[in-house]
């Protein structure tokens, strides 16, 4: 059983993000219907997925500055994964996925930016208890490692759905060690948050440190780091 601390953490951004639909699975405030029969063709799960009604979409809108953004972005990732852990045993758990849909505009930075920091460390938080979590941005046409093109989704959003041990792994080629973790995840009821802080300001700070170290080029100056891209 978990113990439900991501409901606990501290949320002084809370606001950052307006809640525009609850979990539904047929969202109004965007059109998911044409994207969703062409994912089908790429997605082996998705089709029975959806005629279980087991993926569900919760639409936001921005509403405050990039970091508080991305404060609840990483809160509502959190929610939805400990919402979906007990289910994973369940018939059909494993079909189940949760999508967090990022609306409107933060002045200065891109919603893959935005993205990005939250969806790497709820990764690594949750790939050892076999979540899974994706991103993908609004009207930006994807590429797998294989070469096949993935439609450009209608609106930028994170899934959150049951990692599949045999074919998860090599998505996740950038990060070979997390490869490793959700190869061999198992959900024993921990507190993903045990070790942790819970302040967002802090867990970036941590989810930092598990970057790779970046190679130095001689032709350009040194940037912070970010997360890996990942198609997943």
């Amino acid at each position: 059983m978990t113990t439900g601390r991501t409901s606990a953490a501290p949320r002084p951004t809370a606001g950052a993000l307006r809640l525009v639909e609850a979990s539904t699975t047929r969202p109004t405030s965007v059109d998911i219907s044409d994207y969703m029969r062409q994912m089908t063709a790429r997605c082996p799960y998705l089709a029975p997925s959806l005629q279980r009604g087991l993926t569900t979409w919760t639409v936001y809108r921005a509403d405050g500055d990039a970091d508080a953004v991305q404060a609840e972005l990483f809160h509502a990732g959190a929610q939805a994964a400990e919402w979906l852990r007990p289910l994973l045993n369940r018939p059909h758990g494993l079909l189940r996925c949760e999508n967090i849909v990022l609306l409107g505009d933060v002045s200065g930075t891109r919603h893959r930016d935005l993205m990005a920091w939250p969806h790497w460390a709820l990764k690594n938080l949750y790939g050892p208890v076999g979540v899974m979590l994706g991103k993908f941005y609004a009207g930006e046409e994807e590429v797998t490692a294989a070469g096949h093109r993935i439609p450009a989704a209608p609106a930028s959003f994170l899934p959150v759905r049951a990692a599949v041990r045999r074919r998860d792994p090599r998505f996740l080629s950038a990060t070979p060690d997390l490869a490793a973790v959700l190869a061999a995840a198992d959900d024993d009821g921990r507190d993903v948050f045990e070790h942790i802080p819970t302040e967002w300001t802090e867990i970036r700070t941590w989810a930092r440190h598990l970057l790779l170290p970046a190679k130095p080029s001689p032709s350009s100056p040194a940037r912070p780091a970010s997360p890996p891209p990942s198609k997943s």
